[in-house]
């Protein structure tokens, strides 16, 4: 099932990258279509005004050929250049205040930085073909320069010197004409902010859609990877549920042939005592709680839990001191639980000495168990008594077990309402110490 669900990772990735670049696609595409419609609004605007200037619908209205004459006079070489520019200059301030009127009405009411610029790029004499000027001349140009012109309109337009004969068809003759190519640049220098302001609404939108489906995305990766680390934890407990009953069915093996040999007053007890273990243990992995019914466990059950490891574990000098001589007010089988447990978890860590000193002091029981084992580094005692948490180097356990022996004195110390601190030093040992509150 797991397996099945990881093809779904790569899936769900590729979906998400899909939507986001159908997201981004889609952004583009609208940020485009808006930029070219708030150009085509700049590009209608200025042509009205820009038809004046150029003089296209001057031309046709006026009845002196001044424009006429001061062309010919420039192709005749009668005026300079300069003449000829101011000729544009002062003769169509009219128009060039009307456009820069627009300009700022733009500004002020829609926000757009208009740079603008008309020029007259050719002026050819058609008779014998002949350029009047041989390079683009400006007749408008606003203070904020171009930098990248977007193209406005291309025009052409002739103009000529009309003459009447003295006939009786009164005929009109041309001369002199002259054809004008002029072109219109402009840019919005704000264009980037203005658009994206206009859509501000709609990224808000594409960012909360994206930001919902990667959440969801992340939550749904983080609760796999939850579960499958909860089914490798079930793995490794399904492999190694016979290494936590390997110290009693030992104990009893020991116990078995010893009986064989001759008889021991001391074999049915220690035979009775790992048979009440053995159920004490599958009673807190099936019910992993507190006992219905309590056995008060007297002073002399503390020496028998120590026997008992006495025997399970012979290469292990076990030194063990008890100032306790009253019966305490705490489950048999739970306190038996918790200094086998720690003694055990010693052994699995390398100790060839384990200390257990047991006391009362002023209404609290007092439990220290010390070794010489392999210790702890201190980034691994805030996780200990995490429930399956076993300490690993490289990533690799290097004691069997369910990673629960701690966790259940943990538990068991908190529900009497104790507290337990650890200390420990890689390659030097751990201590243990317990302490629990009772009432007479």
């Amino acid at each position: 099932m797991i397996a099945k669900s990881k093809i779904l990772i790569p899936v769900f990735a590729a979906l998400f990258l899909l939507l986001l670049g159908i997201q981004v696609y889609f952004m583009y595409k609208t940020y485009q279509v808006k930029e070219r419609d708030i150009y085509r609004s700049i590009n209608d605007g200025l042509t009205n005004y820009t038809d004046n200037l150029e003089d296209i619908q001057e031309t046709k209205e006026r009845n002196d050929d001044s424009l006429q004459e001061i062309i010919i006079q420039y192709h005749n070489k009668e005026i300079n250049k300069k003449d000829f520019l101011n000729y544009f200059i002062e003769n169509r301030k009219s128009a060039r205040d009307r456009l820069i009127h627009y300009i700022d009405s733009r500004k002020q009411k829609d926000g757009y930085e208009i740079s603008a610029r008309i020029r007259y790029l050719s002026i050819v004499h058609l008779p014998d073909s002949t350029k009047v000027i041989t390079e683009p001349i400006v007749i408008f140009e606003t203070q904020d320069k171009l930098k990248n012109p977007r193209i406005a309109s291309n025009g052409s337009w002739e103009t000529s010197t009309t003459k009447r004969d003295d006939t009786e068809n009164g005929q009109i003759e041309k001369k002199h004409t002259f054809l004008v190519k002029t072109q219109t640049d402009f840019e919005i220098k704000n264009i980037k902010s203005i658009v994206f302001k206009e859509l501000t609404l709609l990224i808000i939108c594409c960012i909360i859609l994206l930001s919902g489906v990667l959440l969801l995305y992340i939550f749904t990766i983080r609760n796999l990877i939850r579960q499958q680390k909860q089914v490798e934890v079930l793995h490794t407990i399904v492999d190694n549920i016979s290494h936590e009953f390997k110290t009693p069915i030992a104990t009893l093996k020991i116990a078995s042939k010893a009986l064989k040999k001759e008889w021991n007053p001391e074999t049915l007890p220690l035979i009775d005592r790992q048979i009440s273990r053995l159920e004490s243990l599958m009673f807190q992995l099936h019910k992993d709680e507190m006992p219905d019914e309590m056995t008060a466990i007297q002073p002399e059950d503390w020496n028998f839990f120590i026997q008992d490891l006495a025997v399970t574990h012979p290469d292990i000098d076990f030194t063990f001191e008890n100032t306790i001589s009253q019966k305490l007010p705490f489950d048999k089988n739970l306190m038996e639980t918790v200094i086998k447990n720690l003694c055990e978890n010693s052994v699995k860590y390398g100790a060839s000495i384990v200390k257990i000193n047991i006391s009362s002091i002023s209404q609290h029981m007092e439990i220290e168990v010390s070794d010489n084992g392999q210790g702890m580094d201190a980034k691994e005692l805030s996780h200990i008594f995490e429930k399956f948490y076993r300490i690993q180097n490289n990533n690799i356990h290097n004691s069997k077990g369910l990673g629960l022996g701690l966790y259940f004195v943990k538990k068991i110390i908190t529900t009497y309402g104790g507290k337990i601190d650890v200390s420990s030093q890689p390659q030097t040992g751990s201590t243990f110490k317990i302490s629990v509150p009772y009432e007479n």
